[in-house]
């Protein structure tokens, strides 16, 4: 199985982007891969809306890439300033990216 960073909004709308992501996270599977889904993950026990909160939310999900073999970025609903983050992290890193929509 690939290890997949998956991208996909959660800030705004987070009852609709949290659906969105599951979503996601069924495609990878689907796929074969092992998705981290790190603002599924960490949004659980931290705070968001709490600048420092947030921030080690996004670097712990961060510290998977560099054992990650892709960065799947998930774009129905556009792309996020955290989006934009882990992108250029995975840019960074060498790590590809593909860009993916849900099958509608």
């Amino acid at each position: 199985m690939k290890l997949v960073i998956l991208e996909s909004p959660y800030a705004g709308d987070a009852e609709r982007n949290v659906t969105y992501a599951r979503a996601c996270m069924r495609d990878c599977l689907q796929r074969g891969e092992a998705p981290m889904v790190s603002h599924l993950i960490y949004t659980q026990v931290l705070n968001d809306d709490v600048p420092e909160e947030r921030r080690l939310g996004i670097d712990a999900g961060l510290a998977w890439g560099c054992r990650a073999d892709l960065t799947a970025v998930y774009i129905d609903h556009g792309i996020s300033g955290g989006m934009k983050h882990g992108i250029a992290n995975a840019e960074a890193a060498g790590r590809p990216i593909e860009y993916r929509r849900l099958a509608t």
